[in-house]
């Protein structure tokens, strides 16, 4: 059984760990194997988030101390986080994606900017579309305007070409 000050420093890394991510998906981890798991763990380290086991009561504790509130009903049975620090949508899409094989693994909430959401809105969070995608449709977006504009100068400027060929062959019909 851990120690006073061990429970101590298990609430302080997990508010740390909640203040600095910029993410928090608690998940029901029951029935799933070591194996598995390590899987997990894994697959979250390439996208630079971390999956932590932590008592429910801890968590509370945590929770509490840095003023979240809304997640006290979503910490009941084994609860593991998955934080992500860079990309918050990145530890959403991999516990997503891992759900689809490993059907034990239950997301339960999720802690998005210092806002609760639930299981739904970590499904939304997930089915995003990556970054990059939406950087490249933004871009677009921007750049289809810019397009129209330049062939409708391109336009004018074919249409002035045929005219003077058709007056170049009337001319020289006429010769």
């Amino acid at each position: 059984m851990p120690t006073k000050q061990e429970k101590q420093a298990m609430v302080q890394m997990i508010q740390e760990k909640m203040q600095s991510s910029k993410s928090a998906i608690l998940v029901d981890f029951r029935g799933i194997n070591v194996a598995a798991l390590t899987e997990l763990r894994n697959k979250l380290r390439e996208t630079n988030s971390e999956f932590k086991v932590a008592k429910n009561t801890l968590v509370k504790i945590a929770v509490n101390n840095i003023g979240l509130k809304g997640l006290d009903s979503y910490l009941e049975g084994p609860t593991g986080i998955a934080f992500g620090y860079d990309d918050p949508v990145a530890p959403a899409k991999v516990l997503n994606d891992f759900t689809r094989t490993n059907k034990n693994l239950e997301i339960k909430a999720g802690v998005l900017e210092g806002q609760v959401i639930d299981q739904e809105g970590v499904k939304g969070l997930a089915n995003l579309p990556s970054r990059e995608v939406l950087l490249a449709k933004v871009l677009g977006g921007m750049q289809a305007p810019l397009y129209g504009f330049a062939n409708v100068l391109q336009a004018n400027i074919r249409n002035l070409v045929y005219v003077l060929e058709a007056v170049r062959k009337q001319q020289a019909g006429e010769a």
